[in-house]
């Protein structure tokens, strides 16, 4: 049976996920959000992830630890946290349990300097053979971030020969990303056996296809590139109001490579050619703690009031709302939402996630994009902003064009949906795997 063919009958997937269902993680949503629509196309999946996320109550899900004591210690701290609200509880239990793990953590870090997550592939390993002894899967999905379930997807197909198929959500090489030499040679030596042995294999970006192709001409015509999209929003999204603020709101995760800088930067050179307009500008700043760069950034700004900060939104315990739900809610009432590219050479092969959400939102986007065409061109398609993420002066220019559009009340939301769904992804997949078990039924 071809996947899609017969929703009625079945399909059984085994899929391979270290983050799955984690409430706002970007490498949790790429595949939790595509759960419905798979069962949709006919298929039944059977999910192998970490414990650090919320057990599913519909589908077939197996959470499982890690064998190592490094990403053992990161998952129960994970998982102590979301269930221990006494934080005096959860600090003596996370000290014993690293008193406990010392001796080993210091071996690993020591001896084994790859990806923290690197043997939940182990117990995933074993976990899944089970799953294929007893089920049977009619194919095998894997999908990062964290490496280990490619890792774990290589030793099985090379085991069970079952059809193989294989996310690569970031670049996973990439010079200088990372200066840890065995890290760099265990990426460069997983990417060749996944580009060698899955069945097919897809980046999200054309620029990360491209390059991997040209290191793996062995990959031929199984490379794609497919864009994740996003799910349509889960909460009732209410027509744009302008308010007393004019609100440039950023969502999302902050790091040396991506921060507020460059934009605080900007905004403080139009701030000073208009100073009457700081009354007007409010930055909103939610997700996880500023960067050293961000921080230094926002301590250095002239106009403290100008920006706000949330931190991260998680689970109201009130209203029940999840953190992504909360999330949503205050994208769509932003005026403007702020997405950071970065400046560094990685951004060429990468386009950040939570742009499929901006774009949900219908809101206007403010893109400080590096390098990276692909990008701009999606942006621009849509009427958003995408400036050159050094400029500081055409950020400073484009900062102008919003507010002035801002002051005649010419921000509504956009007439068009995003193009970028996860549905329209999902179905570009099942029938990339249709084709590799069909190819593999005639061999």
């Amino acid at each position: 049976m071809n996947p899609g063919d017969h929703p009625s009958e079945k399909q059984i997937w085994l899929i391979l996920s270290h983050g799955f269902n984690m409430d706002g993680r970007a490498a949790s949503q790429t595949i939790t959000d595509k759960i419905p629509h798979l069962l949709n196309q006919g298929v039944e999946p059977i999910v192998v992830s970490a414990i650090t996320g919320k057990k599913d109550k519909v589908l077939e899900h197996h959470q499982v630890l890690p064998a190592g004591p490094v990403a053992l210690r990161f998952d129960l701290r994970h998982y102590l946290k979301q269930r221990i609200s006494n934080r005096m509880v959860y600090r003596l239990l996370m000290t014993l349990i690293s008193l406990l793990l010392l001796p080993f953590l210091i071996l690993e870090k020591l001896f084994v300097r790859i990806e923290t997550h690197w043997s939940w592939a182990i117990t995933a390993y074993f976990v899944s053979s089970r799953i294929i002894r007893e089920r049977k899967p009619a194919v095998m999905y894997t999908t990062g971030g964290a490496y280990c379930a490619h890792l774990a997807g290589y030793w099985l197909a090379r085991k069970h020969k079952l059809p193989w198929i294989a996310e690569i959500h970031d670049p996973m090489i990439f010079p200088g990303l990372t200066k840890i030499k065995m890290r760099m040679r265990f990426s460069a030596w997983l990417e060749g056996k996944i580009c060698r042995h899955a069945d097919v294999v897809w980046w999200f970006t054309e620029e990360a296809m491209a390059r991997a192709r040209a290191r793996h001409p062995e990959l031929g015509n199984r490379g794609h590139c497919v864009i994740p999209g996003a799910n349509a929003p889960e909460f009732t999204r209410t027509p744009y109001r302008r308010g007393e603020h004019l609100i440039v709101g950023h969502f999302g995760s902050l790091a040396d490579t991506r921060n507020l800088e460059i934009f605080l930067r900007g905004l403080r050179s139009t701030l000073e050619k208009h100073p009457e307009w700081v009354k007007d500008f409010r930055v909103q700043v939610y997700g996880s703690n500023l960067d050293p760069i961000s921080a230094r950034a926002v301590k250095e700004f002239p106009h403290p009031e100008v920006i706000e900060q949330f931190g991260r939104l998680e689970t109201d315990p009130v209203t029940g709302e999840s953190g992504r739900e909360r999330v949503l809610k205050r994208m769509n009432a932003a005026d403007c939402l702020l997405l950071l590219h970065g400046t560094v050479p990685f951004c060429e092969e990468y386009i950040p996630s939570k742009l499929y959400e901006y774009l949900w939102t219908q809101r206007p986007v403010f893109a400080l994009v590096w390098r990276n065409p692909q990008l701009e061109n999606m942006l621009r398609e849509l009427g958003h902003w995408a400036i050159r993420a050094d400029d500081t002066e055409a950020i400073a220019t484009t900062l102008e064009e919003l507010h002035a559009r801002w002051m005649k009340n010419e921000l509504a939301d956009s007439s068009t949906p995003s193009p970028y769904t996860t549905a329209a992804a999902t179905r570009q997949i099942v029938a990339l795997a249709s084709a590799c078990v069909q190819a593999r039924s005639k061999a």
